[in-house]
């Protein structure tokens, strides 16, 4: 049998594939006009009578054969999407911890925090020296909006830096929700100034780490492990009580207690961990005591229940108030203190807790 002439072998004519068989494999082709697609036709015609193959037989043939290499090419494909790993999600922040200039936590919910306890300070409060991870933490959360992102927090600061803070915040677009105290009696005084904002994570992240450095809020440590900490009482009897697991965080106790309802902010819905959660703080101070304190989260019909429950187990309500603007539902957030045997004091804390929506 001669081999056809023209353009060489009949298998390396450009064919379109069975466009049944490329819909299935998602394959999109741009459409050849009538006048190419009649010239093919000729050629293929004139190929297949030169060398004696029946132009049925050769369409047949050529379809199977360019079928399974589209075949091929989609399995290949599907194999190295599936056998890629999946993204690390701390990747996905690495700019903003560098703005932050300070390694940041992943939480649920495409969030990650920055903690920045305030070390250089020291507070007592009737006596007790306050660790930084009882009250004197300051932290931002960011959580994706579509493009964007949301940054909510907390800076804990002197009187003397509250107003360089904020003008610097303010100059960058970073908006405050609320300034006031969550402590009494404490000493030095100190303030705490609450922030929200939406736009770009890193510029905020870069704006949230220039105001800082306008104040005396130290840099991050290095990295290291935890030594087990005696808090010289049963931390497992404190979280049958309350009915919450909790951690050891720099020599504090902490339990955090989400809400049942889903909390938004302006149409978005916010985590646990931007600031939502009750948050209930021991600090072991000796002789079997613990000093507690943080806040609880609150609509307005828990507020006077959960105060009451407070003040009939010895627990002392010092601040009462607002952290957000456009939340939904609107909530209280209520302060407390105590420095008693710690399981009489989760004893009053899930006194109040039962009054609340609180998760169980």
């Amino acid at each position: 049998m001669r081999k056809p002439k023209g353009r060489g072998p009949v298998f390396g004519l450009a064919l379109l594939p069975n466009p049944v068989v490329a819909e299935n494999y998602g394959i999109h082709f741009l459409h050849e006009t009538e006048a190419l697609r009649e010239k093919e036709n000729v050629i293929m015609r004139r190929n297949c009578l030169a060398g004696n193959l029946p132009l049925e037989l050769f369409k047949t043939v050529a379809n199977v054969v360019v079928g399974i290499a589209f075949l091929l090419s989609y399995c290949s494909t599907g194999q190295t999407s599936a056998a890629s790993p999946p993204k690390d999600a701390a990747s996905d922040w690495k700019q903003v911890e560098d703005a932050m200039g300070r390694p940041g936590q992943i939480q649920p919910g495409d969030v990650i925090k920055f903690s920045m306890p305030r070390k250089d300070l020291h507070v007592a409060l009737k006596g007790v020296d306050i660790k930084p991870a009882l009250a004197l933490g300051s932290w931002a959360a960011f959580k994706r909006d579509g493009g964007a992102a949301m940054v909510m927090g907390d800076l804990v600061l002197t009187e003397d830096e509250v107003q360089r803070v904020m003008k610097k915040l303010q100059e960058s677009g970073v908006e405050e929700t609320a300034l006031h105290n969550h402590l009494m009696w404490e000493s030095p005084r100190v303030m705490y100034m609450h922030i929200s904002s939406r736009g770009d994570a890193v510029q905020m992240a870069k704006a949230i780490h220039e105001a800082l450095m306008l104040s005396k809020t130290p840099g991050p440590d290095s990295p290291a492990a935890q030594a087990a900490t005696d808090l010289g009482f049963d931390q497992k009897q404190v979280e049958q009580i309350i009915g919450h697991t909790g951690k050891v965080n720099g020599g504090v106790f902490q339990i955090a207690v989400p809400r049942s309802e889903t909390i938004t902010d302006s149409k978005m819905t916010v985590p646990p961990s931007m600031g939502v959660a009750t948050a209930l703080n021991f600090q072991p101070t000796g002789n079997g005591k613990a000093a507690i304190t943080g806040d609880f989260v609150l609509l307005g019909s828990e507020v006077n229940p959960a105060l009451r429950a407070l003040r009939e187990n010895g627990i002392e309500v010092t601040a009462l108030h607002s952290h957000m603007l456009m939340e939904e539902p609107r909530l209280f957030f209520m302060h407390f203190w105590a420095n008693d045997d710690p399981l009489k004091l989760a004893k009053g804390l899930r006194a109040a807790l039962d009054k609340t929506n609180s998760a169980k």
